[in-house]
């Protein structure tokens, strides 16, 4: 299935993309795709009900606002310098074990929504990236068992404040939890429409221009690990977000550095995860 929630920010209703391209309004099964949507079932739920309703679901209008297809979740997990050439580019030293640092849950908006630009930022940068989003609560979980948790896979793009991140001291989580920095979507797919998330083609373009162009075959710690590992040290909640890394291509990679600025378009998408648009103001 491929979850979308849609309608005016902040008031947004779930609905499933079905395959004959139609979306429609699934509210009527549950209200929203949350922590307690996951926990209880609910994709199975979801499916059960589909299969009885999908003829007579309202359908979302062409053209209706995509907010994030899952609700603000209880954290947003990111592994840093997950591919060996963003960590060249970078300056950094491919880690030994996963960077794991968190994004600001405020940060989430969707998938089209305008990237704000917060005050006083000369460094606002970019990075396509693969998120996992949980679908069972994951405390220790072995490497084998991780992919039972995993409810299934939406682009994010994570954008970064450098001199926020880099040059103010203390965590990375300054520079990445502005608002609007953790677009998510257009859509969620359930892992049974993305059978093998390690060869999944990442690609993102600033005013035309393509910047990155990737390939998940090249993460260094992948999905079934990152999983596994992240819940050694903290419980992974349903809903609960890792976003998996960058490829090559960052603003912060060129020399000389390139940073996003008002009017900028940034387009972004994956392979079976769809495409994003925002534009910087």
């Amino acid at each position: 299935m491929k979850l979308i929630k849609f309608g005016t920010q902040g008031s947004e209703k779930p609905g499933v993309l079905l395959s004959n391209g139609t979306s429609i309004d699934v509210s009527a099964c549950t209200p929203d795709f949350n922590e307690a949507f996951f926990e209880s079932d609910g994709l199975n739920r979801l499916s059960s009900w589909i299969e009885n309703h999908a003829a007579t679901a309202p359908v979302v209008p062409p053209g209706t606002r995509l907010g994030s297809p899952i609700a603000r979740p209880s954290k947003i997990i990111c592994i840093g310098l997950n591919y060996s050439d963003h960590a060249k580019e970078s300056g950094m030293a491919v880690p030994a074990e996963p960077i794991i640092f968190f994004k600001s849950t405020t940060a989430l908006t969707g998938p089209n929504d305008g990237l704000v630009i917060p005050a006083g930022s000369e460094k606002t940068d970019w990075e396509v990236e693969l998120a996992v989003v949980i679908g069972k609560t994951a405390r220790s979980v072995s490497e084998s068992d991780a992919m039972a948790h995993v409810a299934g896979y939406v682009l994010h793009n994570d954008y970064s404040e450098r001199a926020w991140q880099l040059e103010r001291g203390g965590q990375w989580v300054k520079g990445k939890s502005a608002d609007t920095f953790a677009p998510l979507g257009p859509w969620l797919a359930t892992t049974d429409e993305i059978p093998d998330p390690h060869i999944l083609r990442l690609w993102l373009k600033v005013n035309g221009e393509t910047k990155q162009d990737g390939t998940t075959a090249n993460l260094i710690f992948k999905i079934p690990f990152l999983v596994s590992y992240v819940s050694q040290f903290m419980t992974l909640l349903p809903g609960d977000v890792i976003s998996t890394g960058t490829p090559a291509g960052v603003g912060l990679g060129f020399k000389p550095p390139q940073y996003l600025k008002a009017g900028d378009t940034i387009e972004l998408g994956i392979d079976g995860l769809g495409v994003q648009k925002q534009t910087a103001t």
